[in-house]
């Protein structure tokens, strides 16, 4: 504060001070005000670019939106051209496979009367062709069903030893043609599967033993180990190399470019498929020149203690007499069906084409047993035939189901009604299989 009594150059020295201080004071304040309107004119510029960033998250957000709208018209468009494939693959097969069957049994018959070296030569020539259509028709199925999403699989307990007994009604003619030996050790293991899957997979590995195997022979066997039981199929063939173990599990690839080898190069494909499907564990060990082992790891039940001993030719004659009522629509199959079983088994056929033909055709004679096609006329089936004759006869006559579906629903009522399922096209040593099983 000036006093009047203060010297003048005091007095100047306190002004100069004073206006330094109201200097500072306003020097500070034009710095908050500047900071505030810097802060201010910050927030206005943020805003405005939060603002911009929002209407292209907006609009990324609406393209993504678009972009799944037609991912998802094109997912449903492509599941549903998918399971139209696998409905018209599955009503086409039996169209498809019922000519073949009616085909092979007229073969069989043809194989049994007397023919010159040439005759024979084109009906083997005949039977070999056949034979690769079926495997490849089997094998378009097959992974058509495993590919798609809503397969359904019937896991049971399945007993090895009948799936061995009809392995070699199946495979022995092939595997003596080539002069191998082929051979099933008996086991009582009784496996949780898909029967109709685990008897693909079992197919397609000891089919690609024999085809690949020039001396020797094919062995199948069952070994328990940790809880499970794991399937072996050895061969006595040209072995794997390390390189091509991962290559031969993918569609239409071969070991060899033989054309010599018949196959397509879709049986392992299918098998890791399929085992991936119902989670069983595959894997193989090989050495060059000397073999091939494939196992496949299946979830234990336990043992049948009841297995019936392998069968044999001396149980064949057990159908000599023995009366057969065949339901099958298709005339060129009922007359296949006719020659195999009166001409090669010995039996007494009689034949019907719908459920209410073969009730007059039974009369009240009921048959040994009863060999019916699932797929009939007019909405008619085997099952509706089976019962309606089982129910005239007044006890459960011995069935086979002859199907071309590979139809989950189909093998769980063929268990449930206490029948044998067999699938075309029908091979005449594993029809003959089945019935002496049945009468014997």
């Amino acid at each position: 504060m000036l006093r009047d009594d203060d010297p003048p150059d005091r007095q100047v020295q306190k002004l100069t001070r004073i206006t330094q201080v109201l200097i500072d004071r306003i020097d500070r304040l034009e710095e908050k005000r500047g900071s505030a309107w810097s802060t201010f004119q910050a927030a206005v510029a943020l805003e405005q670019e939060v603002l911009a960033r929002t209407r292209d998250l907006e609009r990324a957000m609406a393209d993504l939106s678009q972009r799944n709208r037609e991912l998802a018209v094109a997912r449903a468009s492509a599941e549903e051209a998918n399971r139209s494939k696998t409905r018209f693959l599955r009503a086409a097969s039996h169209d498809l496979l019922q000519p073949l069957s009616a085909a092979r049994l007229f073969l069989s018959a043809l194989a049994d009367t007397p023919m010159d070296e040439n005759q024979a030569e084109l009906t083997d020539r005949l039977g070999s062709a056949f034979e690769s259509v079926e495997q490849l028709m089997h094998a378009v199925l097959d992974i058509s069903r495993l590919d798609s999403a809503r397969i359904e699989f019937n896991r049971q307990p399945v007993a090895l030893d009948e799936l061995f007994r009809r392995l070699a009604a199946e495979f022995a003619p092939v595997a003596h043609a080539k002069g191998l030996r082929l051979a099933f050790m008996p086991t009582g293991a009784v496996v949780d599967s898909d029967p109709i899957f685990l008897r693909r997979i079992a197919q397609n590995l000891v089919s690609n033993a024999i085809k690949y195997t020039q001396r020797g022979g094919v062995a199948v066997g069952a070994r328990k180990r940790g809880g499970m039981c794991w399937l072996s199929v050895y061969d006595t063939g040209i072995g794997i190399p390390a390189v091509d173990r991962n290559r031969i599990f993918d569609e239409f690839q071969r070991l060899t470019h033989d054309q010599a080898t018949p196959g397509m190069g879709l049986g392992l494909s299918i098998v890791r498929r399929a085992c991936a499907k119902l989670d069983h564990p595959i894997s193989l060990s090989s050495e060059a020149m000397r073999g091939t082992v494939f196992r496949v790891g299946l979830p234990l039940v336990g043992a049948d203690p009841d297995a019936a001993p392998r069968l044999s030719d001396t149980a064949l004659p057990a159908l000599r007499g023995r009366v057969a009522l065949v339901v099958e629509n298709d005339p060129d199959m009922r007359r296949g069906y006719e020659m195999i079983l009166r001409d090669r088994l010995g039996m007494v056929p009689r034949l019907a084409g719908g459920t209410a033909e073969a009730l007059a055709t039974m009369g009240d004679e009921p048959p040994d047993v009863i060999l019916a096609d699932y797929h009939l006329e007019n909405g008619d089936t085997g099952f509706a035939a089976i019962e309606a004759l089982r129910a005239a006869a007044g006890r459960p006559v011995p069935a086979v189901m002859v199907t071309a579906h590979r139809d989950p629903g189909i093998s769980r009522s063929c268990a449930r009604m206490g029948m044998h399922l067999l699938e075309k096209p029908v091979r005449p040593a594993e029809l003959a299989e089945i019935l002496a099983r049945l009468l014997a």
